[in-house]
């Protein structure tokens, strides 16, 4: 599932050692031998399917990090593996006409 994750290019990984400097909704600043690159957070960007891509920093300002860690994940990711959901029990039936893939959610234990 971690590979998954990575290669659907969501997560943001560090391409260098570091530490970093500065951390917020729309960048995340990585420290390095000087040089301080700015990394860019996707902000509710539509994605070529019409659906929405977000990234959301997993690290604090101060923390050192490792050539490959995780800086940010996105919606289907949690920590760079892969996070889809539970399982629920759903129940497919026709409802007054409507009978191709309509749900209706039978557990209410969430």
């Amino acid at each position: 599932e971690r590979q998954v994750a990575l290669d659907s290019g969501i997560p943001a990984l560090a391409e260098h050692e570091g530490k970093i400097v500065y951390t917020d909704t729309d960048k995340i600043v990585l420290s390095s031998n000087g040089d301080t690159p700015g990394i860019p957070l996707v902000i509710y960007q539509r994605s070529n399917k019409n659906t929405c891509m977000h990234q959301t920093s997993q690290v604090r300002r101060g923390k050192c990090i490792k050539k490959g860690q995780i800086l940010a994940d996105g919606a289907a990711t949690n920590g760079g593996e892969l996070a889809l959901g539970k399982n629920v029990l759903v129940a497919y039936m026709p409802w007054e006409g409507y009978n191709f893939e309509d749900a209706v959610l039978i557990s209410e234990c969430l």
